[in-house]
């Protein structure tokens, strides 16, 4: 343990309470952005010249550590039915693994614009890489759009890129082409399927469409398709949200997408030391918007509502042929 001596200590604890050291708006936050050279250099001028390291040593001393905000505060209203939902996601996760059943979490990363755009992240590089000064979509190609599924039991993920319109139709195409490629393969017994996903987007929890094209896969595929929405502001629960999407953008970081087949190429290679591997596709419809249910759906349709918060759980069941 360094000894250091009261002075400096007090003319410390100075220079970071004259500098912002606590949140105004909130006494139990304290913070500096001085770097360790600023508070030395300060504490040379009133008389206590240190090094940086002394510096780093008082901050330990006084509980600062190097940190960067985190999404964790949940925004909007806390639904009264939030926990009972992500109990009843549990349960269902729990019973669908048991019995070898599929679950999959399912939601539509980040749009990114195609072209000689800037993108975050550093690579090694023997030039300058230059981009456009200005995120301008008519400068480009368009954007990407990556629906993503993650396969829970499995630890597989599945990106189908499309180039036009996130729409309920493209997410249940991505799902189709998800279970022809793969989930037939590796779930040839199985009669049912378990969706997890976000309450809004293309896959709204309070969209009639979704249910409707839902309802079509599934008389398509001949399976039963159960559906489990996360309550609103609670995206960040979706196991997609940590066990894919931080992969995704890690093995694409930096990397500028001049083409689809870029992003495929290095959405494919995102991996975990955990053995969770992508497979990337591309889905070249035309997904068009502004689509509306048919008319008499709502009273027509076959969807089977749950007893137990039914505007979040329901199943699609394959009709007859």
């Amino acid at each position: 343990m360094i000894d250091i001596c009261p002075t400096l200590e007090e003319n410390f604890l100075k220079v970071l309470h004259d500098h912002t050291a606590g949140d105004p708006m909130r006494a139990d936050v304290k913070w500096t952005n001085l770097s360790r050279r600023e508070i030395a250099k300060r504490l040379t001028a009133m008389g206590t010249p240190v090094s940086r390291n002394i510096v780093s040593s008082l901050l330990r001393k006084h509980g600062y550590r190097r940190r960067k905000a985190q999404k964790k505060k949940t925004m909007g209203p806390r639904n009264p039915n939030r926990n009972a939902q992500f109990e009843n996601i549990a349960r269902l996760k729990k019973e669908y693994l048991k019995a070898g059943l599929p679950v999959i979490s399912m939601d539509t990363k980040k749009k990114e614009l195609l072209g000689n755009f800037y993108r975050d992240g550093k690579i090694d590089t023997q030039e300058t890489i230059e981009t456009n000064d200005h995120d301008f979509g008519s400068a480009g190609a368009g954007v990407v759009i990556p629906h993503s599924l993650y396969d829970v039991g499995k630890n597989k993920g599945f990106i189908h890129l499309n180039t036009s319109h996130d729409t309920s139709e493209l997410a249940c195409d991505s799902l189709a082409a998800w279970w022809d490629q793969q989930g037939r393969a590796d779930y040839p017994q199985a009669q049912k399927l378990l969706v997890l996903c976000d309450g809004g987007g293309s896959n709204s929890a309070t969209m009639y469409l979704f249910k409707e094209d839902l309802q079509k896969l599934a008389s398509r595929l001949g399976i039963e398709i159960r559906v489990a929405h996360y309550p609103p502001y609670c995206s960040k629960y979706n196991p997609i949200e940590h066990r894919l999407f931080p992969h995704l953008t890690r093995a694409c970081r930096g990397v500028i997408f001049h083409t689809l087949e870029t992003v495929r190429y290095y959405m494919a290679k995102a991996e975990t030391t955990t053995g969770m591997r992508v497979k990337v596709s591309i889905l070249d419809k035309v997904y068009a918007t502004g689509r509306k249910c048919a008319a008499g759906f709502k009273k027509a349709m076959k969807i089977v509502f749950d007893s137990f918060l039914p505007k979040w759980n329901y199943t699609a069941v394959p009709e007859p042929v």
